[in-house]
């Protein structure tokens, strides 16, 4: 039976919005054909030392919505992740009960805004932990949150390694924390 969704509100402690994102030029595939080889090869992105993607409900090796993945997280961090929807170009997905965090994260491969040629790959997380020691673990002590930026910037290194291209810079991080009301704490990018 499937576990149900742990949504934000239903976590512990501060808010917290990031994004990791990496611009690649003269990629060699279209954002589509490199987009659809994430969503074929999902485990092979993340580093399975940090976070090991096992697929247990679905079927093949392509993503669809309701496809659900156990996550083997360094430490005690074991969850499951459940595909929430998927776009042309794009994929969310919602964290599961226990879960070391609550909320969703959404991976997006899109031409870049203004540079002709060039793609940009960004997962974008909105989240928090799922209770109070989580919280004091991730946040106070910042060991999962170590963990987590590792695992989602080889993942974004890996992206823009697969497309060929030239990586115009190192991957960039952006994280704002908000407190239980919705303030902005600190921004840091």
């Amino acid at each position: 039976m499937s576990k149900a969704e742990q949504p934000a509100h239903t976590g512990s402690g501060p808010f917290f919005e990031r994004r990791y994102w990496v611009d690649v030029q003269h990629p060699r595939q279209s954002a589509s054909e490199l987009l659809q080889h994430i969503k074929s090869h999902l485990p092979e992105y993340a580093p399975d030392s940090l976070a090991d993607f096992e697929k247990k409900q679905g079927h093949g090796t392509g993503l669809n919505v309701g496809d659900e993945f156990h996550i083997k997280i360094l430490g005690p961090w074991n969850g499951e992740v459940r595909v929430t929807e998927i776009g042309p170009d794009f994929f969310e997905l919602a964290t599961l009960e226990n879960h070391p965090e609550a909320g969703r994260i959404c991976f997006t491969l899109r031409p870049h805004a203004s540079l002709p040629d060039t793609l940009r790959f960004e997962i974008h997380s909105k989240a928090r932990s799922r209770d109070g020691l989580v919280a004091l673990t991730y946040d106070t002590l910042g060991v999962g949150r170590k963990v987590q930026q590792q695992t989602w910037e080889t993942f974004c290194q890996r992206v823009a390694e697969r497309s060929g291209g030239l990586q115009l810079c190192p991957v960039q991080v952006e994280t704002v924390k908000q407190d239980t009301t919705g303030t902005e704490v600190t921004h840091d990018a």
